[in-house]
């Protein structure tokens, strides 16, 4: 982001905390700043485990916890969904929870947290993918995620599955953060975004600039197309370039600073205050640092950001990314009217 900011002007604006840095780097920065660092790495140190990320809660016989498959229709395709319906006789707050580009990491485990904490969660493949129905697509994905939106908020759904189609949030990893972020920013219902390494499909896209450029990204696409029906990395990045404006989620920040934002961005840090030094190497990170500055432009004060030093399936930090997840869930809790 570029500056340091005052922590009094932004009061929603949290940062887990990288404690591996130098005191030449603390050198540089005023001591103001460094009492506050301290104060934030404290503050997050010291606040307990959630529940919910090692510890079933109580059965409720008349209103048990369950997975059901969840059939959702899209575009006259029918996708593969799974629905955790949390216990207890609700309604519950429900969360559409998006996998990645082709999906290998679907983040079950945070599923299960989430639906700990109280919270319904559907998780789904998209049109083309892994053996759902159709063709895949970016376009046909953006499409699958509100239509996921829509199976949600049915009424017979709604009974049958104890969701308050009122209380719906949306999150995504890398490809699935690009459908949350535009579902949150086209959809007013939605009550809060999370965004979890989320790929800026457009903004790579715009980067495009040369015939070797194009080259390597369909290269690179290639490798993951194992999961994948009806495209080719050719067709894949060629669409990219052709919506690579509205596929920006940069673009979004206006329409996503009325709602409560989680950011979550691998990053190899010196020193993290609610602004970071540092570089990422899965890519992500500098977009979702850009969305933060332009969110928080806008007006947005409910930014929540959350850097970790992992790769880009958090494979060896798991356990803190559902601790994160869990914490931020309480707030919009708290907030509830």
């Amino acid at each position: 982001m570029g500056r340091i900011a005052s922590t009094s002007t932004l009061p929603q604006v949290i940062t887990i905390i990288n404690l591996q840095t130098s005191l030449a780097n603390m050198r540089k920065i005023p001591a103001a700043v460094v009492l506050a660092f301290f104060a934030a790495a404290v503050g997050v140190l010291a606040q307990p485990v959630p529940s919910a990320v090692f510890s079933d809660p109580p059965p409720d016989k008349a209103f048990p916890a369950e997975m059901d498959v969840a059939a959702i229709l899209s575009h006259g395709s029918t996708m593969h969904g799974v629905l955790y319906v949390a216990s207890g006789a609700g309604p519950h707050p429900t969360l559409l929870l998006m996998h990645g580009f082709p999906g290998n990491e679907q983040n079950l485990d945070l599923a299960q947290s989430v639906r700990r904490a109280g919270w319904n969660v559907l998780t789904f493949h998209y049109r083309g993918s892994w053996g759902s129905e159709g063709a895949f697509s970016f376009v046909h994905a953006l499409e699958d995620a509100d239509s996921a939106i829509v199976f949600l908020r049915d009424p017979a759904n709604a009974r049958q599955y104890r969701i308050d189609p009122a209380r719906i949030a949306v999150a995504g990893h890398s490809m699935g953060g690009l459908m949350a972020a535009h579902v949150g920013a086209n959809d007013k219902a939605i009550i809060a975004v999370a965004l979890i390494s989320a790929w800026n499909i457009g903004g790579e896209a715009a980067a495009l600039r040369s015939a070797s450029d194009r080259a390597q990204e369909v290269k690179s696409f290639a490798e993951s197309m194992e999961s994948l029906a009806g495209c080719t990395p050719a067709s894949l990045v060629a669409e990219a370039i052709a919506h690579q404006t509205e596929w920006n989620f940069v673009t979004y920040a206006d329409a996503l600073a009325t709602r409560p934002l989680l950011m979550f961005a691998r990053l190899v840090c010196k020193l993290m205050i609610v602004i970071t030094w540092g570089t990422s190497d899965d890519g992500n990170a500098p977009d979702s640092q850009a969305l933060t500055a332009a969110v928080f432009k806008a007006g947005g004060n409910a930014i929540t950001e959350v850097h970790f030093p992992t790769d880009h399936p958090y494979s060896d930090h798991r356990i803190a990314l559902q601790v994160a997840f869990i914490r931020w869930l309480e707030t919009l809790a708290a907030a509830k009217p």
